[in-house]
């Protein structure tokens, strides 16, 4: 698997990052070890989860499986911090104090002493981003982080926090596939102007782009399922799925696959760095890590870039 620079730094990660989120929960831990095992076999290396994933079961599971199915130093270790959830309500807390309990609670799960790249979750509006940065410099000076960037930021918080960093951010965690061009209008802008590098999460379309959800909602899917169905429903009805069906025909006539195609079209663009794909089953990361993700014909790309641009 190719390996890419995470902006204008040195810091490498794999095309492919593996997204532990549904670790504990939709996946168990006998299959994570099967994920874990299976891409970095097919040449990955870098691993993303955070401290508010399963309430810090994904990165506990993790911590079980590094050193044994892969040594610690050959993986890139990614995780967040900023987010939280107490009686399955969502919290918002990117406070220094919160943020390094957050980085102390994430390195005793993992069982390592440091994390190759730390994200601030979210922004926000209640902490001063001076107060959320300085916590990212203080962990980068300490030693317990390697780099340091931001998750989910758009274009003018991205560069605000870049101008104000002293700690280089060199990485903006974003939604961003052929049904969710949003970031193309100014946090890619911003990115490439302050050298970070994209790592983009849902690059499947929310699962919609493998064209699983075209003319039905599979039974085992979380479109069916009663607490993830709204994680995609704005996906499976107008322009996405025109979109799809185009990515399909695409994929037919190139002998490949939709997940192929829709992850290499995201991969040509210079922006990104990685794509973080969040695989439920060992089926499904199967298909990912079978995808050859090789340049796609100039006329194809140009296919999908109109029937998908954002109007």
């Amino acid at each position: 698997m190719e390996q890419r620079f995470m902006g204008t730094s040195g810091l490498r990660v794999s095309a492919l990052t593996l997204g532990t989120m549904t670790w504990g929960n939709e996946t168990s831990a006998d299959t994570a070890r099967a994920q874990l095992r299976d891409f970095i076999d097919a040449g990955g290396t870098t691993l993303d989860t955070a401290v508010s994933y399963v309430e810090g079961r994904s990165e506990a599971i993790l911590g079980e499986l590094l050193g044994d199915v892969v040594p610690r130093s050959d993986v890139v270790l990614v995780s967040k911090a900023g987010i939280s959830h107490r009686n399955d309500r969502r919290m918002v807390d990117t406070s220094r104090r919160a943020m390094l309990a957050g980085l102390d609670a994430s390195l005793a799960r993992l069982g390592t002493d440091h994390l190759d790249l730390w994200l601030a979750h979210v922004w926000d509006e209640n902490v001063p981003l001076e107060e959320t940065l300085g916590a990212l410099e203080f962990a980068v000076s300490s030693g317990r982080v390697r780099y340091a960037g931001v998750s989910n930021y758009n274009g003018w918080q991205l560069a605000r926090a870049a101008s104000l960093s002293e700690a280089t951010i060199v990485a903006n965690q974003v939604e961003y596939s052929l049904v969710a061009r949003e970031a193309e209008a100014e946090i890619i802008p911003a990115a490439e102007h302050v050298g970070a590098g994209l790592l983009c999460w849902a690059p499947l379309g929310r699962g919609v782009l493998s064209g699983k959800y075209r003319g039905q909602i599979p039974a085992d899917s979380r479109g069916a399922s009663s607490t993830m169905a709204s994680y995609v429903e704005k996906y499976l009805e107008g322009r996405p799925v025109w979109i799809t069906d185009a990515l399909v025909t695409a994929a037919q006539g190139l002998g490949r696959s939709p997940v192929d195609v829709a992850l290499a079209w995201l991969l040509e663009h210079h922006a990104v760095a990685s794509a973080v794909v969040g695989p439920r089953t060992q089926e499904q990361l199967q298909d990912i890590l079978s995808s050859s993700l090789d340049q796609l014909p100039e006329q194809i790309v140009s296919v999908l870039c109109e029937v998908s641009r954002q109007d």
